[in-house]
């Protein structure tokens, strides 16, 4: 563990206008554990995973129970980041009671650090009520997954005036109830930097420009492992997806061909020749 050691919602809240905050999603120990010792203070459990590693068709169908699964495994493997959970789809929207709880089990039983919560003004009441009860709270306004069969699927945010003021008073709710940080999704460039130099939290980037104070993006686009649609903030800093079918296609020859295992890959019994 480094000098600063674990990272913490004030510690990220305090990086506002210094230095740039980065941040990856995770659902499994072993790519928690790696981006944890590749330094990265944020790791964000969406429910993205719902996609990327359950084969749903979108978020909506993660339920809170999948969400606690893979938020802990993400947690056993992280020494330093702060562990965010996403609060899937209807597991905070129908009370702040139901908010409570639901964020609590992140916490208690999951070792989360924060959790997530998609929506505006309208969901002011509820991350004050999360905060105040000791649960940190990353907001999440611009593009919101959750609400894609309202919205008409993924449609960029803030392309006239009147939706961008609309962002901008989002963005200040989310910060006056309490939230350390937000996340700006899918909106022009020009409306993130505006929201970014309104607010006193971090604003943490998804397709919203270089102007916010930090960016995310989910794991599975990084490394080159999503199949079909790519979305074009999403940049593929490996192509892991290509290496991995190579050997997987070496293994299956190799054992067809009886290469595979060869004797360094076998036991001997003792004194055998």
């Amino acid at each position: 563990m480094t000098a600063g050691g674990k990272w913490t919602a004030p510690r990220i809240r305090a990086l506002k206008g210094g230095k740039k905050i980065a941040m990856l999603t995770a659902g499994d120990t072993t790519t928690a554990r790696l981006i944890d010792a590749a330094g990265i203070p944020c790791i964000l459990v969406g429910d993205s995973l719902g996609m990327t590693m359950l084969g749903f068709p979108s978020t909506l169908p993660v339920t809170l129970e999948q969400m606690l699964h893979h938020t802990a495994a993400v947690a056993r493997g992280v020494n330093q980041a702060l562990v965010i959970t996403d609060l899937p789809f209807m597991s905070y929207q129908a009370s702040i009671e139901q908010a409570l709880l639901s964020a609590g089990r992140c916490l208690k039983e999951a070792n989360a650090d924060a959790v997530k919560v998609e929506g505006g003004a309208v969901r002011a009441p509820t991350i004050r009520a999360l905060v105040e009860n000791g649960i940190p709270v990353l907001g999440h306004i611009g593009i919101l997954p959750q609400s894609v069969k309202t919205a008409g699927g993924y449609r960029v945010q803030g392309k006239t005036e009147a939706e961008a003021d609309r962002l901008l008073d989002d963005a200040r709710a989310v910060a006056g109830a309490g939230a350390f940080a937000v996340v700006l999704e899918g909106m022009p460039p020009d409306v993130a930097a505006a929201i970014t130099a309104a607010i006193e939290i971090p604003t943490i980037g998804i397709g919203a420009g270089p102007d916010c104070d930090g960016q995310v993006l989910v794991v599975h686009d990084l490394l080159g492992l999503t199949s079909g649609h790519v979305p074009k903030f999403a940049k593929q800093y490996a192509n892991l997806g290509a290496a991995m079918s190579e050997a997987f296609a070496a293994y299956r020859s190799e054992v067809e061909s009886g290469a595979f295992p060869s004797e360094a890959y076998t036991y001997r019994r003792e004194g055998g020749s």
